[in-house]
């Protein structure tokens, strides 16, 4: 078969192990993105199946319309709106749906608390330039960091991921509170955490505020300009999840006025982000790349699965198909 992989911004795919597994196949690995539709036809054009990493690059049916050759599409990890699966299935384009694990973005999601709760990043980034103990030259962004233990950790959502960064909390000597569905809160209270009295009360008495929501129709949006006036001044703002979970401009707002505090994220409504996004002037936000999930262990599983579904469809065996109704016409 004739295989793309796309969007491996930091060719990293071609290092893996389990890259091994599609000799005998003709691979191409694109490191860059193509914006434009009819761009990205033209050079998607060639391919019997596609390998996405996550949801980086977008399939409407547009596009999906003029990939006469396409009979796969392998997903690592699982699809998450950025494919019209109706439009695959009408044309013939199976979609295999992969797994994951939590861990990454649990992990990242502590990582990006502690540093900044701490201030680690400006701090060490002044020590560069020969400043001392200075988290800023700006004398009102120049305060000490804080330590977690003691302060309340809320958690919209208790799903794995929510799960995890729950027990670090704990670990840390933290207030565990969490809101989401009657499920999510129940099983929080059975893991001997908090449930919020209510939505309201969880974004009041945050100290630390975590969004571990799936992204769909009914949570786009979520988290409103009303929810972020709630926080205290001195509070910080996690997203690992999803960028859409926030109302439009709500954060950028809601910053600049300063209530939360600050700002943790890894997940933009545009990516790869703009170097002159908005978010990046404001001197409170700690932004990542949208490192959730990108490092080896996960790679590891997100391709090794995303592969063997590809080799399964190629030997006439598909397994993990989202759309069965797709196979056979094409």
């Amino acid at each position: 078969m004739k295989i793309a992989i796309l969007d491996d911004y930091q060719d990293a795919v071609r290092s893996l192990d389990c890259f091994r597994m599609l000799d005998g196949h003709e691979v191409k690995v694109l490191t860059s993105s193509t914006r434009g539709l009819g761009q990205l036809a033209i050079r998607l054009a060639p391919f019997d199946a596609l390998v996405l990493i996550r949801e980086r690059t977008a399939f409407p049916r547009a596009l999906l319309a003029k990939l006469p050759n396409l009979k796969l599409i392998s997903q690592t990890g699982k699809v998450s709106g950025h494919v019209d699966v109706a439009a695959a299935s009408e044309h013939g384009i199976a979609i295999a749906e992969g797994s994951g694990s939590p861990t990454a973005p649990a992990e990242l999601t502590w990582a990006l608390i502690m540093a900044a709760s701490r201030k680690i990043v400006p701090y060490a980034n002044n020590l560069k330039d020969g400043l001392w103990q200075t988290a800023s030259i700006n004398p009102l962004l120049n305060g000490v960091g804080r330590v977690l233990q003691g302060h309340t950790l809320a958690l919209w959502s208790y799903g794995k991921i929510g799960k995890l960064v729950a027990g670090y909390g704990r670990a840390f000597g933290m207030r565990v509170l969490v809101w989401g569905s009657e499920a999510s809160r129940q099983a929080a209270l059975a893991d001997g955490f908090e449930a919020a009295a209510s939505r309201e009360a969880l974004f009041e008495q945050a100290d630390v505020l975590s969004l571990h929501l799936r992204l769909a129709d009914a949570t786009r949006g979520i988290v409103t300009a009303a929810d972020l006036a709630r926080m205290k001044p001195d509070a910080l703002f996690v997203n690992t999840s999803r960028a859409e979970l926030v109302e439009e401009g709500a954060l950028e707002a809601a910053l600049k006025r300063g209530q939360p505090g600050g700002a943790a994220l890894d997940v933009f409504t545009s990516e790869p982000l703009a170097a002159d996004s908005p978010l990046l002037r404001i001197p409170t936000v700690l932004a990542t790349p949208h490192l959730g999930y990108v490092e080896k262990d996960s790679y590891e599983l997100y391709f090794r699965t995303a592969f063997e579904n590809l080799l399964r469809f190629a030997q006439g065996e598909p397994s993990n198909i989202l759309n069965p109704e797709a196979l056979g016409k094409r």
